[in-house]
């Protein structure tokens, strides 16, 4: 079972989270078979919860505390089943532990550094060419030196002949790249790439440097202040390139952009909006042709021409621009971004350093001279075992009052001769691996030590060993349960066969204009039986587009029918759709249908899952004890209203 699944139960399936507090001398709200549930914990959930709550009837008190005692039911029926004594349970609490607690360790001065450095970088934008000599990780120093040796000289061959003349030269696209990057900001490169390229100044060559991937050099073009966001909405046509261009006469001529994107855009994630986007920066979307088409629109409500991306044609109509974002509110996103960058391992080095001061480090035992010693050849070929005479129980390193053994030690050694090693001389090895060993196991003990030492982490952790036992005992008992009852998933499907229909489609020619009297003189040629074809070249002209169709086979429920259209075969009359006069000629209807059981067994288990729940939620209520103070119930209340008002 994945986290990221216990997480969307606790939120979406029961809509509550808890937060330590303080239970001496409070209030009981309510009680289960006589564990008690406080007044100031339903408060608090109720106050955190309430803007995320969807459901109406939910932010009424009443409502919510149903929800409440259900939840509290389940936890004890959880109990009672003993799923917090399952092993599993207890690997999944222990792996989310270790999972929430990279949330709380960061070092917050350097994070504070790299996200201010960030947000600057994301405000101004590099242009830049580059040329990459590959290397990996085992490299000689020999071929290191000459990677370096090479880019001096191109790097002298750019500044006299240009860049052009040495990426002819150079560039063969498996081990060596001269390529042009475009404009580019933070994030987008590995970090010493991206120094690089911002501290290089405007037409200047860097000297050479190193990445995972290689030796560089960065030659910077311009620097700009970047061009924030933009919002903007499309009609996109996939691949009929007549068909865009007469809806941009349509819109020359006058009409409505969103109606017309609502009638005819083939992106449906947003025709159903009117054709708008959600904001966006450079290098967000897959289309630099797009961005740039967009970023170049001037004013609000200026459209461009019809334009060619990787996804179709467009035509695009600019809403707003604006700066990036402030700071706040990018705050989270940057820090998330940044520990996942290269740049997090100057976070782990600031940490590593603040808990070698924090915490008491015993190294008297520690003998390095020892291990040494023993250390072969055999370790690069990852062949090297420890002694037969290793003495595994001897005192090696202690942390505060955790202590680590000569075995541990000898046992992180086996393990780390699988690692690449670029390092050949066996003591350097040796003094590496010790460094490393003394780094995780002080990253460790302060993860496991976290919950003794913050009290957020330790109140987040209680509240997810609650989520998750809740999640394991709906599986089992619900959701699984449900899912592999055939006898009962067939009798609530043959109980509610109403709910498994097939929609109603029809055959059909849509004919659509803003002007009646066009529409009008469509319909009598549709009724004398003249084709699309024939009625567009009657109608429309290379200058003008009067008349635009959709045909096929088109679900009743689709953009381009108008809501009320009646269904019968003919001609329809003229309807007022989407601000356009609408005509459709119906060829053919296929009424709804039954589904079989098979094609709509995904959505009968989930009904069955639904059902068996407030079944089961009954049954619980009738084992359990329930009591509710109706006195501090009005208590509670009466203290919602006046926070909430």
């Amino acid at each position: 079972m994945r986290l990221k699944n216990v997480l969307c139960f606790i939120y979406l399936c029961l809509g509550i989270v808890f937060t330590g507090f303080s239970q001496d001398s409070e209030k009981i709200l309510f009680t289960v078979n006589g564990t008690p549930t406080y007044a100031s914990e339903f408060v608090r959930v109720f106050n955190k919860n309430l803007d995320l709550v969807q459901d109406e009837s939910q932010k009424n008190v009443e409502e919510y505390l149903k929800l409440f005692i259900h939840y509290k039911l389940k936890l004890a029926e959880a109990k009672r089943l003993k799923y917090n004594e399952d092993a599993d349970y207890k690997k999944e609490l222990e792996g989310y532990k270790k999972q929430l607690a990279k949330n709380f360790i960061l070092d917050t001065e350097v994070t504070e550094e790299l996200v201010n450095e960030a947000y600057y970088r994301l405000n101004n934008e590099v242009n830049a060419n580059h040329v990459l000599i590959r290397l990996n990780k085992n490299a000689t120093s020999k071929d290191s030196l000459a990677a370096y040796n090479t880019l001096l000289k191109l790097r002298d061959d750019i500044k006299s002949d240009g860049f052009d003349a040495v990426k002819k030269a150079v560039h063969n696209g498996t081990s060596v790249f001269a390529e042009s990057l475009g404009y580019f900001s933070a994030l987008k490169m590995v970090y010493e790439f991206e120094n690089v390229a911002y501290n290089t100044p405007e037409g200047e060559v860097s000297k050479p440097f190193t990445t995972r991937f290689g030796y560089h050099i960065v030659q910077v073009l311009d620097k700009r202040k970047a061009r924030g966001e933009v919002t903007v909405g499309h009609i996109m046509i996939k691949n009929d390139e007549t068909k865009v261009n007469e809806i941009y006469k349509r819109i020359q001529q006058g009409e409505e952009f969103e109606s017309l994107a609502k009638q005819y855009s083939e992106d449906p994630s947003s025709s159903v909006s009117g054709g708008r986007l959600k904001p966006f920066s450079s290098g967000d979307l897959s289309s630099t042709r797009f961005e740039d088409v967009a970023f170049n629109l001037k004013s609000n409500g200026d459209i461009s021409e019809p334009i060619r991306s990787e996804y179709g044609w467009h035509i695009i109509k600019l809403y707003d621009k604006s700066g990036t974002p402030p700071l706040k509110d990018l705050r989270n996103e940057l820090i998330s971004r940044i520990k996942r960058d290269s740049r997090s391992q100057l976070i782990n080095t600031s940490r590593l350093e603040s808990l070698k001061s924090r915490y008491t480090i015993n190294e008297d035992n520690v003998d390095l001279s020892y291990f040494k010693s023993i250390l072969t050849n055999d370790f690069l070929n990852k062949k090297w075992e420890l002694p037969s005479d290793f003495k595994a129980d001897t005192p090696f390193l202690k942390i505060e009052n955790r202590a680590f053994n000569t075995g541990d030690f000898g046992d992180y050694l086996l393990r780390h001769q699988y690692l690449n090693q670029t390092e050949k001389k066996l003591s350097s090895i040796v003094e590496q691996a010790y460094n490393s060993f003394l780094e995780k196991a002080l990253f460790s003990y302060q993860e496991d030590n976290l919950i003794n030492e913050n009290k957020e982490y330790a109140n987040i952790i209680e509240e997810y060993r609650d989520g998750i036992l809740l999640f394991n005992l709906m599986e089992t008992e619900i959701w699984n349960a449900a899912k592999n009852d055939s006898l009962g998933l067939k009798a609530y499907y043959n109980t509610h066969k109403s709910k498994y229909v097939t929609g109603e489609t029809i055959d059909a020619i849509v004919a659509s204009s803003a002007n009646k009297r066009t529409i009008k003189t469509v319909a009598k040629r549709l009724k004398d039986e003249l084709s699309v074809a024939e009625i567009k070249n009657e109608l429309n002209t290379k200058e003008t587009v009067n008349v635009t169709f959709t045909t096929g086979d088109l679900e009743i429920e689709h953009q381009a029918l108008p809501k009320k259209l009646k269904i019968a075969e003919g001609v329809s009359k003229i309807y007022k759709h989407n601000d356009a006069y609408v005509v459709v000629k119906i060829n053919s209807a296929s009424e709804s249908k039954l589904k079989s059981f098979e094609e709509c067994k995904g959505q009968v288990i989930s009904d069955f899952q639904v059902q068996k729940e407030k079944e089961w939620l009954k049954d619980l209520a009738s084992t359990y004890t329930i009591k509710v103070d109706e006195d501090v119930l009005k208590e509670v209340k009466t203290t919602l209203k006046s926070e909430n008002n």
